[in-house]
């Protein structure tokens, strides 16, 4: 437990002139839920075909668990789930489940496998009659079928309904709390705030942020402060960085939330109401942090 599920010092990959992954440091540590956050064309895919050994890194090292990504791959510890994979064509989800689970040398229970994706109901349809969701569990069943350490998946959740996503979510939970590690990649940043332990934002390469969810938010510390009222230059009062009005609907973006607060309530000039103070969400900061970098 003490040895990291990932372990990425200098790590570098480029193509021709661009540099795809830029002397990336990332220790993840066993047992987390990683969510791996950046605009496209950040890294990510690059940086994840690094760690599962289909890329090798021209500068840089990869250790998952303390070995290489071949040998990670070959002694099972690492599983993936990549949006794009395809799944053997014109055959049942049943037999395309028992014939990859015939060739993992530790591989869970193929009743758990099928519990644990929700593919029961859908074993004896045919791989290519597959709706989106229902592909993305069955990509979620051999991800894990092998009874991986690590768990590297590419946009989970893309085409799953909200009751799917919660399901495989609280698996996501589950697995990790028995030692697994998961990084995952997502456009879904309600998805990454709420459920990953740790959030890394990569842009150009580099890594530009990391920490909670809440620790990410701080990052842009202005606060949001939203009301109903007139249209005006909302940006003159103190402490306002911003300001803009939809609907009869003003947000104002502000450094010092408790001067605006302030003003606005103590001028009845202002003539407003519904006054709301909210921090900025995951996407607000994702998107001021992707700017500036």
């Amino acid at each position: 437990m003490n040895t990291p599920g990932i372990q990425l010092t200098n790590l570098t990959k480029r193509y021709g002139s661009l540099t795809a992954v830029d002397d990336l440091d990332l220790e993840v540590p066993a047992g987390q839920i990683l969510a791996l956050l950046g605009p496209n064309g950040a890294g990510k895919s690059t940086t994840t075909e690094m760690v599962l050994g289909i890329t090798k890194p021209d500068a840089g090292t990869v250790r998952v668990f303390g070995n290489d990504p071949t040998t990670a791959i070959r002694r099972g510890d690492s599983g993936a789930m990549l949006q794009n994979g395809a799944l053997l064509w014109d055959t049942s989800v049943g037999r395309l489940i028992k014939a990859m689970h015939a060739v993992h040398l530790r591989p869970l229970p193929l009743g758990e496998v099928i519990d644990r994706a929700d593919i029961g109901a859908i074993l004896k349809t045919n791989t290519n009659r597959l709706s989106g969701g229902q592909a993305q569990r069955v990509r979620f069943a051999l991800a894990i079928m092998g009874d991986p350490r690590l768990l590297v998946l590419d946009e989970p959740t893309v085409g799953l309904d909200v009751d799917a996503r919660r399901h495989f979510w609280s698996n996501m939970g589950d697995l990790a709390a028995t030692g697994r590690t998961v990084v995952f990649a997502t456009h879904y940043l309600d998805e990454a705030d709420e459920f990953a332990d740790r959030i890394v934002v990569v842009d150009n390469g580099r890594l530009v942020a990391d920490g909670s969810g809440a620790e990410i938010k701080r990052i842009v510390g202005n606060k949001l402060v939203s009301f109903t009222g007139p249209v005006r230059d909302w940006t003159a009062l103190p402490g306002v960085v911003s300001a803009e009005t939809l609907d009869g609907k003003t947000q104002l973006t502000c450094s010092d939330s408790d001067a605006t607060l302030r003003a606005l309530l103590t001028d009845p000039s202002l003539d407003v109401s519904d006054i709301e103070v909210s921090s900025p969400s995951l996407e607000d900061a994702f998107l001021t942090i992707t700017k500036a970098a």
